[in-house]
């Protein structure tokens, strides 16, 4: 018998950024605590391939999966709520489908015929959402649709679900509709309208929603979610509140009690079984709002006036602060701002300082400083991929008293070159999709802070770089007190430094905010919490 694969689409009305990815995120927690095998997919309307190349500004963090895709910040939303991990196939943009179908039509595939956006693109599009479900065989795939209903970009995605709908049948897809309520203070209500709206321009698309999820800062009544079912042609109980909440932690619950899950397993013809069991997360949560310590930890970078642009190091903290009972107040630093005069300002209420990554030469001296301070006044130090490399170059510059060392991302004519591009890389002319990306093994030098974090001597962890540690350099690094405490096995490229005289001074070339979740907080950033909280005493 051919398994039957259930397909959820999530889409959003109204206004963009009303929290579709903790939504979608949300349910297949719901629907995994029940048993069933789910997984989430991204589709963003944008004709870039990925978002490998994108400014940070333009669109938050570039999130890095376990097979090296390069992916939409939302992807890392759905690994940390259900603990499983995502590959290339979990999200698809419209440069991706486009690429392919120009490909196909290269080598002749369509036997001559005029490529056009029906049934062309729309039918790559379709392939590529039911290729989870057919290939990896889950109970349930939720696609989650970029964007807002109405934009021209999404509207070729919203006919390949239209399609997609009619093909499955009726009881083997399920629509989620995310639109926002608005109170309005000077009359103090909330008006539905703009919910109308917006699904009368799905009903336009040929969609109509199944399920309704109602972006609200007030509680709604009983009258206004009749009101909505019944202008919107939902039944009631479809119709689901998505109040505020002070952490997207809680969103998986607050779905529980509106019986999000019980609604969307109903329209799948599906059985409902026993209440999730949420035991774990429910102890996260209140663990979360019930701190019993609090510590300020310093993050370091240069894009910090767009929180997005570090999102899965803000949630690696949020995780490990919990792991230590702890509330941690990350405050963000602009690297430009920290120069010699106002280092003691700018980071002397710290108990840890983390040096975030980046790319290119723009507020690097202020991250070399910011290391240089947290080295000299022993305060708890962990860089992550460039901040790792900062760590090395103030080390050279301070302490080995190699005054121009540098990395030749930075300065192609260094006469010390601690970092250098990797052989790998030395013939790549492209940029999207080029770096050294994905999952690769790391061996920990027992008696270190990396191996007593991890409690194992081989690990493996993401990457997303085109320059390492100058190993011409080791042997110097290491006698005058700087340590490679992690190798690639394969090879013998430096993945994390430590300086062993320092309380807790860790430098990792590779992204442990990748794989830090809810269920499983990375250890790297629960020692360094750890240490920045014995630092406070």
């Amino acid at each position: 018998m051919p398994h039957n694969t259930k397909y959820v689409f999530v889409t959003g009305g109204v206004t963009s950024s009303l929290g579709k990815g903790i939504i979608s995120a949300s349910l297949a927690k719901l629907l995994q605590s029940r048993g069933y095998s789910v997984t989430i997919q991204k589709l963003d309307p944008y004709i870039n391939v990925d978002p490998g190349t994108l400014n940070p500004y333009e669109h938050g963090e570039c999130y890095v999966t376990e097979d090296g895709a390069e992916t939409d910040l939302d992807l890392g939303h759905y690994e940390r709520f259900i603990n499983l991990h995502t590959t290339q196939a979990n999200n698809v943009t419209t440069g991706r489908i486009y690429q392919s179908v120009i490909n196909k039509e290269r080598k002749g595939e369509y036997l001559g015929k005029t490529v056009q956006v029906i049934p062309h693109i729309t039918d790559e599009i379709k392939r590529r959402i039911k290729l989870l479900g057919t290939k990896h065989k889950f109970d349930v795939v939720i696609t989650e649709i970029g964007g807002t209903v109405g934009d021209i970009e999404s509207l070729p995605y919203i006919e390949a679900v239209r399609q997609l709908r009619w093909e499955l049948g009726p009881t083997n897809s399920v629509f989620i509709h995310l639109t926002l309520v608005p109170y309005l203070s000077a009359s103090k209500e909330l008006k539905t309208k703009p919910t109308q709206h917006s699904v009368k321009v799905m009903l336009e698309n040929g969609i109509q929603p199944d399920v309704l999820v109602l972006r609200t800062e007030h509680k709604l009544n009983d009258d206004i979610r009749r009101k909505v079912g019944l202008f919107c042609n939902v039944d009631m109980d479809a119709v689901i509140e998505s109040i505020d909440v002070s952490t997207i932690y809680e969103v998986p619950l607050l779905m529980q009690s509106e019986k999000l899950d019980v609604t969307v397993l109903r329209k799948l013809n599906l059985s409902i079984g026993d209440e999730p069991a949420l035991k774990s997360w429910k102890q996260f949560v209140t663990k979360l709002k019930n701190p019993k310590k609090t510590v300020n930890i310093g993050l370091i970078g240069k894009y910090v006036e767009l929180p997005d642009a570090y999102k899965s190091i803000v949630e690696s903290f949020v995780h490990a602060g919990a792991a230590n009972d702890c509330k941690v107040n990350l405050i963000s630093v602009h690297s430009e701002t920290v120069t010699e005069s106002t280092l003691a300002e700018k980071l002397g209420g710290f108990s840890g300082i983390i040096v975030a990554p980046g790319f290119g030469h723009r507020g690097i001296e202020g991250k070399i400083l910011a290391v240089k301070y947290a080295r000299e006044n022993k305060v708890p130090f962990l860089g992550i991929c460039l901040g790792m490399q900062c760590a090395v170059i103030e080390f050279a510059r301070n302490v080995l008293g190699l005054a121009e060392a540098n990395s030749t991302e930075m300065s192609r004519t260094t006469q010390h070159p601690v970092i250098d591009l990797m052989e790998a890389q030395k013939g790549v002319t492209d940029k999207g999709g080029t770096m050294r990306l994905g999952a690769y093994p790391c061996t920990l030098k027992a008696g270190s802070n990396a191996h007593a974090a991890y409690k194992q001597a081989e690990v493996h962890e993401r990457h997303r770089h085109r320059y390492e540690f100058n190993n011409a350099y080791l042997t110097q690094f290491e006698e005058a007190g700087m340590v490679a405490t992690g190798i690639n096995p394969d090879t013998n490229l430096v993945e994390v430094v430590e300086i062993p005289s320092h309380p807790w001074f860790v430098g990792v070339q590779f992204h442990p905010e990748y794989k830090s979740t809810v269920v499983n907080p990375h250890p790297i950033f629960v020692d360094f919490v750890k240490a920045s909280i014995l630092f406070n005493k």
